[in-house]
Order: structure tokens, then sequence, then C-alpha cells
């Protein structure tokens, strides 16, 4: 293993930064950022809320290598606003995907948002909406667009919606996919509906062994970049098919698991009726274990495919 690999491998992904990610997932520097520091496209909205700007406007995008082949790449930066979606963020995701369809080129988002920026509300709705068109219309063209969930803001909002249309997910443990968060569960329904203090309850609910289990996610990794790496590798060289059986197959299993589960009152009434061993024991159990716990038990997206 070289430096750098020993480096990745022991960076967590929860921690790092935007750029760390990048840095750890592509080819030692073969990174070529689009619109950089040096052309400093920050929010125009902020000022007017008294807010800070961030020259990128927490999202880095780009062009690199990954194991040898060219490939687009945009990360979120969750700590700045949360990683959420306004008019310059959503713009250069945008952007990046309809580069991949001239390009010819796959699309890596390392997804980190707790959804749409609230003062820039309009916009960064109509920015969701753009973006989920533009990975469509990649899809059709043949691109995969691979979505890497596992930073500290989750993917939450109408990150989870654009999350939901990638080709597909890779999350780790410390993921979290919702379209609503914790504290807008609680806030609508009230604590007695759903505890947003309770880190456990959210984790078990929106973490990555959930989603993994029931389908929401493809792939699931340690917290180490080096582990997002390579399943970004072998996920790039999986069928990137798209067409309509594919869409009708996946209906299918969506309504399928809804009847299935719709009792649960708990994920791990949903664990339990997945056949799963010890379920309780589910959120305390290392990746290893977790996935020959997994294995042959998970609801698998790939029967829609």
């Amino acid at each position: 293993m070289t430096t750098a690999q020993s480096n990745a491998a022991s960076l967590s992904w929860y921690e790092a930064s935007a750029r760390q990610r990048v840095e750890a997932l592509l080819d030692r520097g073969s990174f070529c950022e689009f619109i950089g520091p040096e052309q400093r496209e920050a929010s125009p909205h902020l000022s007017i809320f008294d807010l800070p700007e961030q020259f990128d406007d927490g999202i880095v995008i780009g062009r690199g290598r990954l194991e040898g082949s060219s490939v687009l790449i945009a990360a979120q930066e969750g700590r700045f606003m949360g990683g959420a979606f306004g008019e310059v963020h959503g713009a250069k995701l945008t952007g990046l995907l309809r580069a991949a369809r001239m390009l010819k080129e796959d699309v890596l988002v390392l997804f980190d948002t707790g959804g749409v920026r609230l003062q820039e509300a309009n916009a960064g709705e109509l920015a969701i909406a753009e973006i989920m068109r533009a990975v469509i219309e990649a899809r059709r063209a043949g691109i995969k667009v691979v979505g890497l969930i596992g930073g500290r803001a989750g993917c939450y909002g109408g990150g989870s919606l654009i999350a939901g249309t990638c080709s597909r997910l890779i999350i780790s443990e410390q993921g979290r996919i919702s379209v609503s968060g914790p504290e807008v569960i609680e806030t609508n329904k009230g604590v007695e509906e759903f505890d947003s203090r309770d880190r456990a309850l959210v984790w078990r609910t929106m973490g990555g062994k959930h989603r993994y289990l029931i389908g929401g996610a493809d792939t699931f990794v340690d917290d180490e970049a080096l582990a997002f790496r390579q399943a970004a590798i072998n996920t790039l060289e999986m069928n990137g098919r798209y067409d309509l059986p594919l869409l009708t197959a996946e209906q299918q299993r969506l309504e399928r698991r809804l009847t299935r589960f719709s009792p649960a009152a708990d994920a791990i009434d949903v664990w339990q009726t997945l056949g799963i061993e010890a379920p309780t024991e589910i959120p305390g159990l290392p990746t290893k274990e977790f996935m020959r716990r997994a294995a042959d038990k998970r609801e698998n997206a790939d029967d829609a495919r």
C-alpha cells in the first residue's frame, strides 16, 4: 500500500471536508477543479441576510481519474450551510451533469446536504428539479451517475430526491438518507412521532445500515475514504442500463416493499420481517458481521435491474 493509499484508508469520510474526500477518492494528483478559487462563484443572495459567503458556494466540481479512467465529480461541503442547495450551488451540479453527456464520462456525486437553502428557497427548489432532470438525461445517454453518502449533514430533502435518481448509491453507517430530516418530522408531527434528539432512533431509521437493508442503497462500506474509493471503482464497472422495463420493475419492487413493511412501527420491526438474525443487535455490529447477517436477507435493488 502506498503512502497516499494509507492516508486514504485512515481518513474518516464522515470527518473529512469535501476537498479531502475528492483528493482521497481520485487517483493522486489527477483532480482538476472547474470554477475554482480564482473564479469565486459565490451566492449573490446571502449578503442580503448578513450571512457569510463561500467562494465555491459549498460545492466542489471538476474532473479527475479513478483507477486510470476519467470521471466527473461533485462534492458538497456539509460544513458550509449544511451543504444546502442554492442558485449557484445547484447550477454548478446541473452544469457538470450536462457536461457529462457531451464528454461521455461517468459522474460521482459526493452528497453531504440538509436539502434546500431556506434563504434561496425558490432558486433552490428549481435547482433540485433541474439537477434531477439532468441526472435522468445523463442516464438515458448511457452515463452512470453514482452517489456516495456518508457525510456529517447526511442526504436530506431535495438531496435525497436527487440521490434517488442516481444509477447506484454507496453508503456508510454514518450516512443518512431521508426526504424529511429529524427536526422537520418532529416539528410537524410532534416529539411523540419522532424525537430528533434520539440519535439511536435517527440512525436506525435513516442511517446507512437500514437504507442498505431495505434496498435504498446498493453498497455498504466502512467510514473510510479507501473503502468508498474501491466501492466507486467496482460500481462504475456495473451495468448502467436505464429503460422503461427497469423503471417498471423498480416501481413494482417499491410497491412490494411498502406492502411488506407497512405494519412496522420501527426499523427493528423491518429487520425482523426481513428475517435478520438478532435484529436488535444490528446497530452495534461491525461491518463484516453486519454484511454476513444481511446476506440473502436484504431487499435487493438489483432484483429490479
